[in-house]
C-alpha cells in the first residue's frame, strides 16, 4: 500500500517506517519541526512538510500525495516537562488527538481512504476497580483526576470518532526503547520514587513491538480498539526497581502517600497507586502478532543496558 504515515519523525515513526518498507509498503512520512527532512528520507519514506492542526494543509497533503491508507502518530511530547497537572503538560498533544485527528478524518473521507490507523494510549485510563488487567471491552475511568481530565476526554474522543469511522484505534503502553526516553533521567536521579506499597499496574511496550503490532494492524486489522502491550502488566513496585538496575541506577526511592502527594498532587498519586495493566490478548490474537520483548524484563536490559551511565545523587 502507499501509507501515509503523520509524525514519521516521531518516537515510534521512526521505527514504524523502516518496518513498512521491509513489508514493500511505499511511505511518506510527515514531520512538523524544521530540519526533520533529511531524517525522514533517510529512514525510506518521501518527506512532507505538514502541521496537522492546519485543517487545510492537511486536505492538500492527502488529497496530493493518494495514499491508500493512513498512520495518525502525531503528539507534541518530546521534551514536553511534566508536573501536576497532566492537561497543562498534554495540552498541544490534546488539540492533535482532537482537531488534528479530524482533519485527518475529513481528508480521508475526500480522498476515498479506507484504512485508518491512530495512536492512542492504555496506561491509567482504565476504571480504577476490579481486577488488575483489562481488556478493550472493560469500562473507561468515569471520573477521572481532575488534572487529567481533558487528557483523557481527548484520547476518549480519538477513539470513538476513528472507530466510528471503520479505523483502528491503537492503545499502546507506556513506550520505552527510545534514545530520549523521558523516564531515564528521573529515575537515574532517583527522583521517581515508588509511591506507597507501589500497588499501580502499568502495561509497557518496548517501541520495536509497538511498531510491529502497528504494521498488522494497518495490513489486517478489523476495525475497533486493541490494548498494544506486552505479556507483563507489572506493579510499580517491581517495574521500577527493575528498571532502575538496568540502567545501572541505585533503587528508587519509596515515599509515603501523603507526601507523594504534597509534591505531585494527589490527582498524580490517585491515578499511580490505582492504575490497572491492559491484556494484549486479542492483539494477540486477531493479528498474529508476536513480541520481540515479551515482557519488560527482557525489554528494560535491552534497552537501558547500552545507555552511558550518569552519576546519581545521593
Amino acid at each position: 500500500m502507499r501509507v501515509f504515515v503523520a509524525g514519521a519523525s516521531g518516537a515510534i515513526g521512526t521505527r514504524l517506517v523502516p518496518q513498512l518498507i521491509d513489508r514493500g509498503h511505499e511511505v511518506i512520512g510527515t514531520f512538523h519541526s524544521p530540519g526533520n527532512t533529511e531524517r525522514v528520507r533517510a529512514l525510506g519514506a518521501e518527506p512532507y512538510a505538514l502541521d496537522l492542526l492546519d485543517a487545510r494543509a492537511v486536505r492538500r497533503a492527502v488529497l496530493d500525495t493518494r495514499p491508500e491508507a493512513i498512520v495518525h502518530q502525531v503528539t507534541a511530547l518530546a521534551n514536553v516537562r511534566f508536573g501536576r497537572s497532566l492537561d497543562r503538560s498534554f495540552a498541544l498533544t490534546n488539540r492533535l488527538r482532537t482537531e488534528g485527528t479530524d482533519a485527518l478524518l475529513a481528508a480521508a473521507r475526500e480522498a476515498g481512504v479506507r484504512r485508518f490507523v491512530a495512536q492512542s494510549f492504555a496506561s491509567y485510563r482504565y476504571a480504577r476497580e476490579g481486577g488488575p488487567v483489562k481488556t478493550e471491552n472493560d469500562p473507561l475511568d468515569a471520573s477521572p483526576p481532575a488534572m487529567a481530565r481533558q487528557t483523557n476526554a481527548a484520547m476518549r474522543y480519538l477513539d470513538q470518532v476513528v472507530t466510528d469511522a471503520g479505523g483502528i484505534a491503537l492503545r499502546y503502553g507506556g513506550f520505552y526503547g527510545a534514545a530520549n526516553d523521558g523516564l531515564v533521567k528521573p529515575v537515574r536521579r532517583r527522583q521517581f520514587p515508588v509511591i506507597g506499597d507501589g500497588a499501580g499496574i502499568s502495561s509497557f511496550i518496548h517501541l520495536d513491538d509497538a511498531a510491529a503490532a502497528t504494521v498488522l494492524a494497518l495490513e489486517s486489522g478489523r476495525a475497533g480498539i486493541y490494548n498494544i502491550t506486552d505479556d507483563e502488566p507489572a506493579p510499580m513496585s517491581e517495574w521500577l526497581p527493575a528498571m532502575a538496575a538496568a540502567l545501572g541506577a541505585k533503587p528508587p526511592r519509596h515515599v509515603p502517600l501523603w507526601l507523594a502527594g504534597l509534591v505531585a498532587g494527589k490527582g498524580m498519586v490517585m491515578m499511580a497507586v490505582g492504575s490497572r495493566g491492559a491484556s494484549n490478548a486479542k492483539a494477540k490474537r486477531e493479528l498474529g502478532w508476536t513480541l520481540r520483548y515479551p515482557s519488560w524484563r527482557q525489554g528494560f536490559p535491552a534497552a537501558y543496558g547500552k545507555q552511558e551511565p550518569v552519576k546519581a545523587s545521593a
